[in-house]
């Protein structure tokens, strides 16, 4: 069965083509600048080199047309014809309290996605116009909506309530979702995989960092706790995001500067973290070299960056009452041995202890434990692949139908 696995973004489209339940990739690709002047697509067959092509692409129902004709290609595709197409599975970040699976599309799924747009302006919108232009384009193909989201509709009220009045939780939907469901489900089932336990048995903490980051606590397989929260500022600092910030220096310096919310919102999303800290790059990788040449306040944002994710794991292995697995994964987390090996040093009072050797080699894509044998806490490098959780929930859905 091929399912086609579709990432929209405003003026991006991601694709991957899987052969299932062989879990294969056959295509791939990216569609850039869509609506924008350079508009360009990169497609690649599995085994084959890159095809890159320089085309107008007005909108996502042009772009995807493209998609198809590529995939249908003589040369570079990987289909013979359409009827070999199963299904569409669109990643969808906020499906807010409506949504705690992947679910077929309908029209009221639609509205559904739609009445989360306040709680996604960027994401949300794009999302949807992928949605609608493969309905216009293969209006008989079944679509599936996989949810960021969704992982995270298992924290009890004690986790995703704020001590706001009880009005703005009930009005406007107030209260922490989390964000990366798909990452941190992928990556805590796998290490289960790893350690040949069941995941119901497992507390687990899953760290996501790249230049968004989000933590969280995974209880016997479901999410009990996350460090992002309404929106993806929260928790540690990221590339250009701040991280976790006392409210009243937000609106103190909002009154110093006189800041409307739209600047101040810009100022904690595109000015801050990595970036803002430094003013050198919001890329982890120009901070970790700038820091071995003696930057000062590199040398600072990892530091605050270690802090901080440690912290996290404390915090959630108390909410457990235990701790059996941490798991790094993304960019910074699979690649960064610097980081890991820090985060490590602050938890030995929990019995987590990092094997120098195992963590250097660790990068690149690579999996596995990178524990000492003596650790009572495994560490596991897992790559993460939300492309393959959609592709997994697209074909079961498809096949229950």
């Amino acid at each position: 069965m091929k399912i086609l696995v579709l990432n929209c973004g405003s003026s991006s489209l991601k694709y991957q083509l899987f052969d299932m339940p062989k879990e294969m990739v056959t295509a791939k690709g990216l569609v850039e600048r869509i609506g924008i002047e350079g508009s360009r697509i990169k497609h690649t067959k599995v085994g084959s080199n890159a095809v890159v092509k320089d085309v107008d692409i007005a909108n996502h129902k042009v772009a995807l047309k493209y998609v198809v004709d590529l995939l249908l290609d003589e040369n570079n595709g990987v289909l013979e014809n359409l009827s070999e197409l199963a299904a569409a599975g669109h990643r969808v970040v906020h499906g807010g309290e409506k949504f705690a699976s992947s679910v077929v599309i309908d029209v009221e799924v639609i509205e559904a996605i739609e009445e989360c747009v306040p709680l996604a302006p960027l994401h949300n919108p794009a999302n949807l116009m992928g949605i609608r232009a493969m309905k216009e384009l293969l209006p008989d193909l079944p679509q599936i909506a996989v949810f960021d989201t969704a992982f995270h509709q298992t924290m009890p009220p004690k986790a995703y309530i704020y001590g706001l009045p009880y009005r703005y939780y009930t009005t406007y939907k107030g209260r922490r979702y989390g964000f990366h469901g798909t990452s941190h489900y992928y990556v805590a089932y796998r290490a289960a995989q790893l350690l040949e336990k069941p995941i119901e048995d497992l507390k687990i903490v899953t760290c996501h960092l790249g230049n968004g980051s989000s933590i969280t606590a995974v209880d016997g397989g479901v999410s009990i706790g996350t460090s992002l929260g309404f929106g993806t500022v929260p928790g540690v600092i990221m590339g250009t995001r701040s991280g976790n910030v006392d409210p009243t220096l937000i609106l103190h310096i909002m009154e110093q500067e006189g800041l409307n919310p739209a600047q101040m919102s810009h100022v904690l999303h595109k000015e801050s973290g990595f970036w803002g800290l430094t003013g050198i790059s919001s890329d982890l990788r120009d901070i970790e070299e700038a820091m071995e040449k003696g930057n000062e306040r590199a040398t600072l944002v990892v530091e605050i960056l270690a802090y901080g994710i440690a912290k996290f794991i404390g915090a959630y292995t108390a909410a457990m009452k235990g701790l059996d697995a941490i798991v790094f994964t993304a960019g910074i987390g699979e690649n960064s041995a610097l980081i890991r090996n820090k985060v490590c040093d602050y938890l030995g009072f929990l019995g987590v202890h990092c094997d120098p050797g195992k963590n250097d080699e660790m990068t690149g894509g690579k999996e596995g434990d990178i524990s000492k044998d003596d650790s009572s806490v495994k560490v596991l490098v897992v790559p993460t692949n939300e492309e393959l959780v959609i592709a997994k929930d697209t074909y079961q859905l498809v096949s229950q139908s």
